[in-house]
């Protein structure tokens, strides 16, 4: 899936286009997004082929981009990468295997920036699912909470409320492990 847009059926010359621009806009933050869901690079790649894959059927239906193109794509990648994940049964095993085989690092001395990285994503792991869609989907992938409310079909209030507590908590599993200092906020 290296270039998608080669392996996208054909359609009108304009329309292919245009079909390319949009994924090309749109491919990296949509894998970045996935593989964080998936937490499997070559999953991610599928799973946002096939959210390409939907964008053009529905594209070859008459359809055309709008304002809610970006929402749409990552609620149809979020929806596609939790079949994912079902589909194969092993985001709990995932979890617990990666725990197991990743050796606890001393708090007091991180290490590199990707070992803290790590470290954090592990914090970030131990939140109910809905709290990380929500802070993946403000955080890494800078969507508005309209955005993010018409993702998740949740309301831009709840958004809020949900982004406030997934930080409260990470902050508080950091500070007990010793990550950031008790007074920071």
């Amino acid at each position: 899936m290296d270039n998608i847009a080669q392996t996208a059926p054909s359609v009108k010359s304009d329309g292919n286009r245009e079909f390319e621009v949009i994924i090309t806009a749109h491919q990296s933050a949509l894998l970045r997004y996935v593989t964080r869901i998936v937490n499997d690079a070559n999953a991610a790649q599928d799973v946002v082929q096939e959210t390409f894959i939907k964008l053009f059927r529905v594209w070859r239906d008459g359809a055309r981009p709008t304002d809610n193109l970006r929402p749409w794509l990552y609620r149809v990648a979020h929806n596609t990468a939790i079949d994912y994940i079902r589909r194969e049964s092993r985001l709990h095993h995932l979890h617990e295997q990666e725990a197991s085989e990743r050796a606890a690092p001393d708090p007091a001395n991180p290490g590199d920036p990707s070992e803290r990285v790590q470290l954090i994503l592990g914090h970030l792991r131990r939140l109910d699912p809905a709290e990380q869609q929500v802070l993946l989907l403000r955080m890494q992938e800078g969507l508005s909470y309209r955005e993010i409310s018409l993702v998740t079909g949740r309301t831009e209030g709840n958004i809020g409320c949900i982004l406030h507590h997934a930080v409260k908590k990470v902050s508080a599993s950091l500070k007990k492990a010793g990550l950031i200092s008790k007074g920071a906020n």
